[in-house]
Parts: structure tokens; C-alpha cells; sequence
């Protein structure tokens, strides 16, 4: 075995466990307030399109986090609007993060 051989693994072994470290990285998810069938809008506020309706005790993934119109909901009054998927966003004062401010970095409109 050639010292370039041995090389070669154990940068091959390194590139596989960074691969699996971010594989393995743990997805949260948020809980939608109790009792509530949350609306998904197109953009962040109230006069965007309706996209869906979440039904009760749905969670959610926050992909990333914008300003919009400001809303008064279970978990407070707030200006920040999760974005949940692609063109799907739900007021964060219906999502409970344990936080008053941005727990996922801010999206890119």
C-alpha cells in the first residue's frame, strides 16, 4: 500500500463523516397553537393569497424568518412571519418558539 493510498482513504473516511454529521443534524419542528387551524399565505402578511389551511396540532419546519404584517395571536403580537416551505408562510404569533424574536435567519425575498 502506497503512502498516496493511504491518503487517499482517510480523506475519503472524513469526507463520510461530515456527510453523515449533516445528515444526522436534528430537523426542529414547531407546534402550532392548540385549537387553531392555522392559515398558510403566499407571502408574509394578511393580503397575501391563502394558500392552505393547517389543521390542529399541526407542527412545522421554519425555514427562515421575515418581516410582514404585524399580527396578535396566542403567543403575542409579532411582525415576523415563518416561511414553512416554498412561497408557504404562517404568522409566528401562532407558533410556539419559545422566543419573542428570530429563532431561523432572516429569508431572502
Amino acid at each position: 500500500m502506497s503512502v498516496e493510498h493511504v491518503e487517499e482513504a482517510a480523506g475519503t473516511g472524513a469526507q463520510e463523516s461530515a456527510a453523515a454529521a449533516v445528515t444526522t443534524e436534528a430537523v426542529r419542528y414547531y407546534s402550532v397553537a392548540p385549537g387553531v387551524r392555522l392559515n398558510v399565505r403566499s407571502g408574509p402578511g394578511t393580503g397575501y393569497a391563502l394558500v392552505r389551511v393547517l389543521a390542529e396540532g399541526a407542527k412545522v419546519h421554519i425555514y427562515c424568518q421575515t418581516p410582514g404584517t404585524t399580527v396578535t395571536g396566542p403567543y403575542g403580537t409579532s411582525n415576523i412571519w415563518d416561511n414553512i416551505s416554498n412561497g408557504e408562510y404562517v404568522s409566528d404569533a401562532y407558533v410556539h418558539t419559545g422566543a419573542d424574536g428570530y429563532v431561523a435567519s432572516r429569508c431572502i425575498l
